[in-house]
């Protein structure tokens, strides 16, 4: 079966995280670096929801969903080669 790589919903969190709890507070003086940083949280809560989608209609057409962890992520069954 094949697997369609995606990455693991925890870097959404991740990503999240830091830009409202450290990003956004290092910039709520400035309104207009504030608003940018507000519409990149924006974004990425898109984007998972997006990718949540993705992986619905991926188990429905029984397409299995790899979640990666890094872009140097390899099937333990593959063997690896050099580029």
């Amino acid at each position: 079966m094949e697997q369609i790589p995606l990455p693991s919903p925890i870097h959404y969190e991740l990503l999240l995280q830091l830009l409202e709890r450290q990003t956004m507070t290092a910039v709520n003086h400035n309104p207009n670096l504030r608003n940018q940083v507000n519409q990149l949280i924006i974004t990425l809560r898109k984007a998972a929801v997006q990718q949540k989608q993705l992986e619905q209609v991926c188990e429905v057409s029984s397409m299995e969903v790899s979640h990666r962890w890094s872009i140097n992520y390899h099937n333990p069954g593959q063997i690896a080669t050099p580029e």
